[in-house]
């Protein structure tokens, strides 16, 4: 199997991606699988890496990447080290990172590209990064199956009240505490507005009832951090998706990070089959 670690993608006036591939390295042509992470995430967090060897070992072409703003750098992947970067990170910004590494991997320079099956492209978005899966897919003929895991429904209602949102124009920026690192994550203004001017494009309502491709819509029955009923709004817009519940499970699966055992929680790895699958039975 063939690992890229933190493989560094340049783009002009923009700040660069940090991505990983998993494959087997064999010039047969194998359904590339995109991994999205959520808010306070990154490519690396947990078993990611795990993850993406168990997809690899499937004959699938895994890439994970850390959105710009909202994870590692290139000199620390890992955590959130750059905290100007993340309070300037916004959902407009997470769209255009995941259309300018979908363009990189279908570009004629793309040194893998033999490896890859152009036809069979499925994302996949954990938590906030569903989000943007889903916005993206309705968006990019190019994308054929989704599957979000334990994704939001909505991105507005996470704003807070109106007078929070007052309070956070009036300030500029507000705070939110990172349990694991116990950072303080700020968040500028600028969030909300980019918000209010792309609420068109950033209503996931709309997005999942534009998708014509296969859907499927993982999600733990007991997640305190977005709730099942989440999944069952997704599953209520569009009548070409699958819900699939996990039991006795939480907003990660039973994983955490760091994840030093060299086998996925029950509930993840039920995850990763039942993904493995779906995007089988496309093939």
């Amino acid at each position: 199997m063939m690992v890229l670690k933190n493989q560094i993608f340049h783009r002009q006036n923009n700040k660069p991606i940090v991505w990983d591939a998993y494959f087997k390295s064999d010039d047969t042509k194998k359904p590339l699988v995109i991994f999205c992470h959520g808010y306070k995430g990154f490519k690396d967090w947990g078993p990611w890496g795990l993850v993406a060897k168990t997809f690899s070992n499937q004959n699938l072409f895994f890439v994970k990447f850390n959105f710009s703003h909202n994870g590692g750098t290139i000199e620390n992947p890992i955590d959130f080290p750059d905290l100007d970067a993340f309070a300037e990170n916004n959902y407009t910004k997470e769209l255009t990172d995941l259309e300018d590494i979908l363009s990189f991997i279908f570009s004629e320079n793309f040194q893998y590209k033999n490896d890859i099956d152009n036809t069979n492209i499925t994302l996949i978005g954990h938590s906030r990064g569903g989000g943007i899966s889903i916005i993206k897919a309705s968006e990019d003929s190019r994308i054929t199956n989704l599957i979000t895991w334990a994704s939001v429904s909505d991105y507005g209602s996470r704003f807070g009240s109106k007078e929070e949102i007052n309070n956070w124009k009036k300030n500029g920026v507000k705070y939110v505490l990172n349990g694991r690192t116990n950072q303080q994550m700020p968040h500028h203004f600028q969030f909300f507005e980019d918000y209010e001017a792309n609420q068109e494009r950033l209503n996931i309502q709309s997005a999942t009832k534009k998708l014509e491709i296969p859907f499927l819509i993982i999600h733990a029955k007991d997640d305190a951090s977005v709730k099942f009923n989440e999944a069952e709004n997704l599953y209520s817009w569009n009548s070409n998706c699958e819900l699939f519940k996990i039991e006795h499970s939480n907003h990660v699966f039973d994983a955490s990070h760091p994840w030093k055992k060299d086998t996925l929680p029950k509930a993840l790895n039920h995850v990763v089959e039942k993904s493995i699958d779906f995007i089988k039975q496309k093939i």
